[in-house]
């Protein structure tokens, strides 16, 4: 202590953290305290998740003590202010704290998680994502405990100043900064999950909108993790700079650690407490029920019809009076039921978790809610059910199959999802230019440039076979883009450790997990605005919203270069820098996997998607040595997809180097790149147009088809052999004429498919993983051929000649064309034919059309019998229907007009009133 006189009065931050952190822990010890008065006094119940809550505040203690110990031995100072002999004292705290801050965390999640699965028992899926969180949670706090106890090799090195020479010490700053996409991710899952139950849950207004805003309070904890990672980033900051300036064996014995890493220590305090007293917030509810109702409820509301809704079939029964032998059997039931149900309640000790967060009147005020038996309320009893389950609370409803809407019905849907179009188009121009940051940051070879985006569109061939397929077909669209959205969100901010560490295998599985994200969004919104809507539109509307992808893969890289990066070059934690950018995309992409739950798109089943594929002339049923013509098809479709996707990423990633091999310009190549990519854009509205326009005089997708692909392999054969402006021009017109081929392929391929429309989808999603093998081959091409990369434009055309054999198979083949030609089917006009110059159309598949039709039949003649063999042993018999019938005449002309339908697809118009129809 004999340097004490010379410090007497340092700049210190200690005091502000010292204050802070103990007001803080005081607050949570209220709020634990509150909690087990709640649980144990009035639930008198103690559940699992009570006791983590009690482990989290012992360790949250214990993290706070380490900090108030260490703004004694100045923590909080420069370093050139403290004295020698605190330097022990000083790294044992920050150790302490160190190896706790994780556990902590762990604590309090586990807590709140175990509280949600006590919410629903039935609700499957989101006890599984509850259980995945938790697995997450657990995992990455071992793991990261673990990196926070060996920091140093050997251990003890921890507490040395300085570090010997021989020892190696990873700096904490860095460690917090790498695991802070795992507490936001975590903070941002356990904030969501449970809003989707609580929100269809048919409680009053008031009870429901106080429930969401206390399972809400956990928003704060990720706000004051944001806040965490800000000075985490400037602490990581200095050391960088101080280290530029001077190398030593260990940062921390020449970097300001005490003075720059307080403020982080201080808030990760306040994190952890502000994550204890969020997490006893939904535990206090009875406590409040108990001595402040008026909180909860209102005592003098009345209930509106909108806050309680039957069936009508428990309405009739409602106002039924039972008889008095009903009365006595349901009464002699009751008795049963809620007496075993008192017995099994009174044996646990409390109340269900479910009854004291929904019905504030029964669990805490039993002794007033005593009711005689009479026979208004055993009329009234009628109207609730016996034992009600959580799914009681949730109205859900089915709307319109998304193959049966109309151009006008499908505008809605179709414009929301082509905004996760614009998502992945920006995401995709991001990535780009991040890449190529990354690249000069970490200096980089060729071969791990190509292995970043191989890594990328190697996620396309596992992202849709495994997860993505399976959620597609079991949970729909809608589940793929929220999954898809929550997947890419995950791959955005693990940018963060790969940015602080520039660590390559870190951005490698970044990337990865980007095109996880991407994938399973591809494999659902795609089918789903290609089938959303007349089916004589199908390519129409993909490309349109392909083509807005587009816009998004023009604007940001020039967003990203001009503002984003636009003063990095050299600048030291220019990558970090950037996270922030990256923060905000995934922040609002988690955003719009919530709006999307609420957003009401259009589903489809396998038997709508049957009958939408089925066809008069039975081209979807036609075969070729025993094989089904879709299914070849659908091969084609995807070898052909394989194939464009790297012949498209090739040109993509080879473009600037052909810029500097072909032709000089005093424009920049970033500028070109913007103008190739605006041409790609453009090429798509362009055949979107062109198929409008010229649909009705004969021109054909698959004539489209072929068309860009002759023109694209054309253009890439001459983009060998010339040089300067006649370059220029070809590869702005290559980058045209590519454009809508992705489209063109994707739709005409589904067609036919029937129930194996989303096994078609994944098929051709898990295409795009060409782009992770074509470029690499262009590569070896190119530094082995004397003609650089012009030469290696032969890959970019045998790729699309490759591609080729899907159009001239649907053009040649005449199975194949006859099921890759849309066909419309328009069944009569609304109204009477006077109510404008066309009307309103009803279109209609032939599928359902014909579907309609026989049940009409079966309708009019009695025959009852709902499956589809009667028409099958119609068609089989030799004499027709007409002879073994007991039914009349009417029946046969029905019938003979359905036969004419078959052998005439023509005339499924059936005039312009429906009565004709």
């Amino acid at each position: 202590m004999a340097d004490i006189d010379n410090h007497s009065h340092p700049q210190s931050r200690g005091p502000a953290v010292l204050i802070v952190t103990v007001i803080m822990m005081a607050l949570a010890t209220i709020f634990v305290l509150l909690r087990m008065v709640s649980r144990i006094g009035i639930v008198k119940r103690v559940t699992l998740d009570d006791y983590f809550m009690m482990v989290a505040w012992v360790i949250a203690f214990g993290l706070s003590f380490a900090i108030c110990y260490g703004t004694r031995y100045g923590l909080g100072r420069h370093q050139i202010d403290i004295p020698e002999d605190w330097n022990s004292p000083l790294k044992k705290s920050e150790y302490v704290f160190s190896v706790l801050y994780n556990p902590a965390l762990m604590a309090t999640k586990t807590s709140i998680l175990l509280f949600y699965l006590n919410l629903s028992k039935s609700e499957k899926i989101f006890r599984w994502a509850t259980f995945a969180t938790l697995a997450v949670v657990n995992l990455a706090a071992i793991a990261l405990t673990f990196l926070n106890t060996f920091q140093c090799s050997p251990v003890g090195a921890a507490f040395k100043t300085p570090v010997p020479a021989q020892d190696h010490c990873q700096y904490i700053v860095v460690l917090y900064l790498s695991s802070a996409p795992v507490n936001i991710i975590t903070d941002l899952a356990i904030l969501f999950l449970p809003m989707p139950i609580l929100t269809g849950m048919r409680l009053p207004s008031k009870q429901k909108i106080i429930l969401i805003i206390t399972f809400g309070f956990g928003f704060f904890v990720a706000v004051v993790d944001v806040i965490r990672i800000v000075y985490l980033q400037d602490a990581a900051t200095a050391r960088l700079e101080n280290v530029r300036s001077n190398s030593a064996t260990d940062a921390r014995n020449t970097t300001d650690v005490p003075w720059y890493s307080s403020l982080s220590y201080m808030w990760s305090a306040v994190e952890v407490t502000v994550g204890i007293m969020c997490a006893n917030v939904p535990g206090m509810k009875p406590l409040v029920s108990r001595f402040m109702p008026q909180m909860l409820r209102d005592l003098n509301r009345t209930f509106s019809s909108g806050e309680s809704k039957i069936d009508i079939d428990e309405m009739a029964a409602a106002h039924r009076i039972p008889s008095l032998a009903d009365s006595t059997h349901h009464a002699k039931e009751i008795i049963e039921t809620h007496g075993t149900d008192r017995s099994e309640s009174s044996e646990e000790g409390g109340v269900d978790m479910i009854d004291f967060l929904t019905t504030p009147d029964m669990a805490e005020f039993p002794h007033k809610c005593q009711k005689t038996q009479t026979a208004l309320t055993n009329t009234t009893r009628h109207t609730r059910r016996e034992t009600p389950t959580f799914i009681d609370f949730v109205n859900m409803k089915r709307g319109k199959s998304m193959v049966q809407m109309t151009v006008r019905e499908s505008l809605f849907p179709n414009a929301m999802v082509t905004i996760l179009f614009l998502v992945w188009g920006i995401a995709y121009g991001f990535l780009d230019t991040l890449n190529a940051q990354f690249q000069i940051a970490a200096k980089m070879t060729t071969a791990q440039t190509l292995g970043i985006h191989s890594a990328y569109f190697s996620a396309y061939l596992i992202g849709t076979l495994t997860f993505g397929r399976l959620v597609l077909k079991h949970w729909g669209f809608k589940a793929c883009y929220m999954v898809g959205l929550c997947v890419y969100a995950c791959g955005t901010l693990i940018f963060w450790p790969s940015a602080v560490l520039t660590s390559f295998p870190a951005f490698l599985v970044s990337n990865f997990i980007v095109g996880l994200g991407l994938s399973t969004l591809e494999i659902s919104a795609n089918p789903f605005v290609a089938l959303c809507g007349p089916p004589e539109y199908m390519e129409i509307r993909l490309n349109l919203s392909q083509g807005v992808q587009a816009i998004g893969s023009v604007v940001s890289p020039l967003l990203a270069q001009k503002v984003l990066f636009k003063n990095v070059a050299g600048k030291t934690g220019s990558l970090i820098d950037v996270q922030w950018t990256y923060l905000a995309i995934a922040l609002f992409t988690v955003l719009l996997a919530v709006a999307f739950y609420y957003v009401p798109l259009p589903e489809s089943t396998n038997q709508e998607l049957e009958d939408s594929a089925e066809r008069a002339d039975f081209a979807n049923l036609a075969e070729m040595n025993g094989v089904r013509v879709v299914w070849i098809t659908l091969a084609l479709g995807v070898l052909a997809q394989f194939c464009y996707v790297g012949a498209q990423e090739s040109i993509s990633t080879s473009l600037e180097n052909y810029i500097h091999q072909s032709f000089h310009s005093p424009i920049s190549t970033s500028t070109w790149s913007a103008v190739a990519h605006t041409c790609f854009a453009l090429g798509r509205f362009f055949a979107a147009a062109l198929s409008y326009l010229f649909s009705r005089h004969g021109l054909q997708p698959r004539h489209l088809l072929c068309f860009f692909l002759l023109a694209s392999t054309s253009l890439s054969i001459v983009s060998m052999f010339y040089q300067d402006t006649t370059s220029q021009i070809t590869i702005m017109l290559l980058y045209f004429f590519e454009a809508p081929i992705f489209s063109l392929i994707f739709a005409t391929c589904l067609r036919g498919l029937g129930k194996w429309t989303k096994d078609g989808s994944a098929l051709l999603t898990a295409a795009i993983s060409g782009g992770a093998v074509w470029p690499a081959v262009m590569d070896v091409v190119a530094s082995g051929a004397s003609g650089g990369y012009r030469y290696a434009y032969c890959v970019v055309a045998a790729a699309l000649g490759v591609s080729l054999l899907l159009p001239l198979w649907q053009n040649f083949e005449k199975s194949a064309r006859r099921i890759s030609d849309p066909v419309v089917v328009v069944v009569g006009r609304g109204g009477n034919g006077d109510t404008g110059s066309r009307g309103r159309e009803n279109r209609l598949s032939w599928g359902s059309f014909k579907r309609k039709l026989e049940t009409r039949v079966m309708e009019e003649t009695g025959f009852n019998n709902s499956s589809r063999e009667w028409n099958n042993s119609r068609r089989r018999s030799d004499d027709g229907y007409g002879r073994n019938s007991h039914c009349m005449g009417r029946r046969n002309d029905s019938l003979a007009r359905i036969d004419t339908l078959d052998s005439n697809p023509s005339t499924a118009n059936m005039g312009k009133s429906s009565s004709e129809t």
